[in-house]
């Protein structure tokens, strides 16, 4: 009897590590700000990265990865929530006094809540920005097991912060730390913790957002570049190095060909392409992308997407196909085995991450509500934007003029009347986000 105990013991515990393997580790890397154009795997040629340039050669790339839209909070609840910007809950930046943003609301489920149901140990890492701990969007409260690095954007705009938070306690620092010290390695002894997965990592890295701030400029120092360009490029060698570290350490634990690594920055460049740092770094890849964050335009929205799978995901390849951030979603889920039973508005794309084709869709909608409201819409190759919803509708064909120069709305009127419909019928009118040429009383400050 005591033989067929033990037995069905280590049964049961081999069916379990089956079905462990069965589900991939999930690791999303979102940074802060970051251009297209600063990766040398996009085309830089000053800023060095040779670790997101090793991602590339090992996986995918794929330029036409779209944001949530083009700021912080909206575009990560985007792609927590699976919900593009005409349903959800949060389509701007919007502060609370005295530490925090708008908070997701309970009723929405997010993709660590998903996978926390499908046996996911989970965790957040770096900057969270869509609820304080005694809110309803809590990061503890959305599915996340463990939680370190800032809550509030506000707060993560100083790199040398005063305190951090582990879970919700309140951790107190000497002001003379470099933040990302604490959470790269926060971040490295959490993925060692879970080893044998299935495990999910939100690695939300505040680099390369301002304020501009850096410990070690290390090989730019010497650079014949004023000091702002010299810590910006410093900012994103070192994200590049703390991903680099990532990387080897799913290696180092022989987890790396279970474990689907996408990388990707929140919304388009802090910097003007005319700027000192956009105009050396060539953030608009020549003129390639026009806008830049808080523009509804390609370079406000399309980031440096990279996806890492080893034997999964295609190596040395770059992937034309789009898809945005509120595919994330329903793409961890179908990984996971999960049936989707949440609203959401996203596609799986975990076949186009392996090497197939992408889901068929009507359209990508994005709004913002920073000001006056912005409204893009994108079906096919056609995107159209509208500044404000007294302004006209301008339109673009991607497929022949990514830098949106040649505005074809004249010539195209039943596309714009297509365009125009597609921004009523996507979009669900909330209180909140009212279409209005100038926001009165809730504008929330820039992040």
């Amino acid at each position: 009897m005591l033989q067929l105990l033990r037995l069905s013991l280590l049964f049961t515990v081999f069916c379990s590590s089956l079905l462990a393997a069965e589900k991939p580790n999930i690791i999303f890397i979102l940074c802060d700000d970051l251009a297209q154009g600063d990766l040398g795997c996009y085309g830089q040629k000053l800023i060095q990265t040779p670790n997101l340039d090793r991602m590339a050669a090992e996986g995918t790339k794929f330029p036409q990865l779209y944001s949530g839209t083009s700021v912080c909070a909206p575009s990560r609840s985007a792609l927590m929530t699976g919900l593009h910007m005409g349903h959800c809950p949060i389509r701007a930046n919007r502060e609370v006094q005295p530490e925090g943003q708008k908070p997701l609301p309970a009723e929405v489920t997010t993709v660590a809540q998903v996978l926390k149901s499908a046996g996911y140990a989970t965790a957040c890492t770096g900057k969270w920005g869509m609820g304080m701990f005694d809110t309803t969007g809590s990061p503890l409260k959305k599915g996340f097991d463990h939680f370190y690095g800032y809550n509030c954007q506000r707060h993560a705009h100083s790199y040398f912060p005063k305190y951090l938070w582990q879970d919700d306690q309140r951790i107190e620092l000497d002001g003379k730390t470099y933040a990302m010290d604490l959470i790269g390695k926060d971040t490295l002894d959490w993925v060692r913790s879970q080893a044998s997965g299935p495990f999910f990592l939100y690695h939300a890295i505040t680099l390369p957002h301002g304020k501009y701030e850096i410990d070690d400029l290390g090989q730019y120092a010497d650079k014949p570049w004023t000091q702002l360009q010299k810590t910006y490029a410093a900012m994103v060698t070192r994200l590049d190095r703390d991903v680099g570290r990532l990387l080897d350490l799913l290696k180092e634990l022989k987890v790396d060909e279970n474990t689907l690594v996408i990388f990707s920055g929140d919304n388009g460049a802090s910097f003007e392409p005319k700027s000192e740092v956009g105009k050396l770094f060539d953030q608009s890849m020549g003129g390639k992308l026009r806008g830049f964050k808080r523009s509804l335009y390609e370079g406000g929205l399309r980031q440096a997407g990279i996806a890492h799978w080893p034997g999964k995901v295609p190596a040395g390849v770059t992937s034309a196909a789009p898809w945005a951030f509120w595919d994330f979603l329903p793409t961890a889920a179908e990984l996971a085995g999960v049936e989707l039973k949440t609203p959401h508005d996203g596609h799986s794309v975990a076949e186009l991450l392996k090497g197939g084709t992408a889901p068929k869709r009507e359209a990508f909608y994005w709004e913002l509500h920073e000001g006056t409201s912005l409204q893009a819409v994108r079906f096919g190759d056609w995107k159209a934007v509208r500044n404000g919803p007294a302004k006209p509708i301008e339109l673009y064909d991607l497929a022949t003029d990514l830098a949106e120069s040649k505005d074809l709305a004249t010539q195209k009127p039943d596309l714009v009347a297509k365009a125009e419909s597609l921004m009523k019928t996507l979009r669900t009118d909330h209180p909140d986000w009212p279409l209005v040429m100038k926001q009165s009383g809730k504008k929330g400050k820039k992040k």
